[in-house]
């Protein structure tokens, strides 16, 4: 779990190079969620971005490595490492209300929900290595970072959890309910509405969590 942490991408520096890796990754980003994994080329996302396939290859080296990268670019733009700070100062329930708020809308994001049905239908197909990478670079990443957050708190007396690992799968059971599947199902009808629900399902998460974690 933790090389997941340390892993970080190594591409080129000079700023072309890296203008054309994100113009890749963009480019793979949206033909993954379009046509799954499986139905996705190099060649497709070589002419999406603008760029020979041997640019491909060379920033990538293979289309595994490089939906890695897709989804670790994603749930590091959205979730950064920083998220999931650790401040004893700060009440520990602001806190969790903060990373709750934050992980709920991502989880629930239609982007989000769009790569998870991608990945659905490749393991249908019998593709169950895209799901295993998705899982490694998204939740296996968050549950590291909100482990050691709470083992923070845990040392710090803000919260008195004896198995840390079940707490956190708790948590983000809690703070997300059914909004996430109701979206994958095409149930979210209104957007003004589901969005209230997301953030007030998260708050009512935090407390029930709290109420069963807090220090007595």
């Amino acid at each position: 779990m933790n090389s997941i942490l340390l892993t970080k991408p190594h591409g080129p520096g000079r700023p072309k190079d890296m203008e054309k890796r994100a113009a890749i990754l963009d480019a793979a980003k949206a033909l993954f969620i379009r046509n799954a994994f499986a139905g996705t080329s190099m060649d497709a996302i070589a002419a999406e971005a603008g760029v020979s396939k041997l640019t491909v290859y060379s920033h990538f080296g293979d289309k595994d490595n490089l939906f890695r990268e897709v989804i670790r670019a994603r749930v590091q733009d959205l979730l950064p490492e920083e998220t999931y700070g650790f401040d004893p100062s700060v009440d520990i329930g602001d806190t969790l209300h903060r990373i709750a708020q934050v992980h709920a809308r991502f989880d629930c994001d239609p982007e989000t929900v769009g790569t998870f049905r991608a990945i659905l239908s490749d393991c249908r197909q019998g593709n169950p290595r895209y799901g295993k990478l998705m899982w490694e670079e998204g939740p296996m990443r968050s549950r590291a970072l909100l482990e050691r957050l709470m083992q923070q708190a845990v040392d710090a007396h803000k919260l008195d959890i004896e198995d840390v690992s079940r707490a956190v799968v708790q948590f983000i059971s809690l703070i997300k309910g059914d909004m996430m599947m109701r979206r994958m199902f095409g149930c979210a009808e209104c957007v003004q509405t589901y969005v209230r629900e997301i953030e007030e399902n998260a708050r009512a998460g935090v407390v029930m969590f709290l109420r069963a974690y807090a220090p007595r």
